[in-house]
């Protein structure tokens, strides 16, 4: 008799233990899902007063990228003056802001693209960054890539203050990131 009631005992403990675990698991599902939601709603009500497929304003080009840095900072000339090197290089480039966050002011990252994104351009306290999104499949006979340069992807050029870039070396280099781009669309 004795073993009969210690097995039902255990079974009941057992169950007892069952119950908790999946209250205690009801639980915090609960509550991730509760935060999630809490996280989610802001940007939802932001969806909702946006035109269906309306693309968000940017800041007038004049003002030469809109990077965090103070007006006449060397980090806003330096990506200025790259601006301006990517257009002469192809003047049918698109110039987007992606990724508008709180480290960047709000502002976003410029994004050019053609046929698919040619590069970025990022402002760090100490360099100017130019990342190209295929860098690693272009040629680069100046060696003008001097960041990222263990990927198998992406490669990047880093400015820092008081250097400048060699721009003819730089406009083939963006040229044949969009000829890479037309060959990879028609592939598709």
């Amino acid at each position: 008799m004795k073993r009969v009631e210690k097995g039902a005992k255990a079974k009941r403990t057992a169950q007892r233990t069952a119950q908790r675990t999946a209250q205690r698991t009801a639980q915090r599902t609960a509550q991730r899902t509760a935060q999630r939601t809490a996280k989610r709603k802001p940007a939802a009500k932001a969806k909702k007063t946006a035109k269906a497929g309306a693309k968000p304003k940017l800041p007038p080009k004049s003002g030469a990228i809109g990077v965090p840095a103070a007006a006449g900072d060397w980090r806003e000339e330096t990506l200025a003056r790259m601006r301006a090197l990517i257009l002469e290089a192809d003047p049918e480039m698109i110039e987007e802001r992606k990724w508008r966050k709180a480290s960047n002011a709000m502002a976003g990252v410029p994004v050019w693209s053609h046929d698919g994104i040619v590069c970025t351009g990022e402002t760090y306290k100490k360099v100017v960054k130019l990342t190209f999104a295929w860098g690693a499949r272009l040629p680069d006979p100046s060696r003008i890539f001097n960041s990222s340069l263990g990927g198998g992807t992406r490669r990047a050029i880093d400015i820092p203050e008081g250097e400048t870039v060699d721009a003819a070396a730089f406009k083939t280099l963006v040229q044949a990131a969009v000829a890479r781009n037309g060959l990879a669309k028609k592939k598709r």
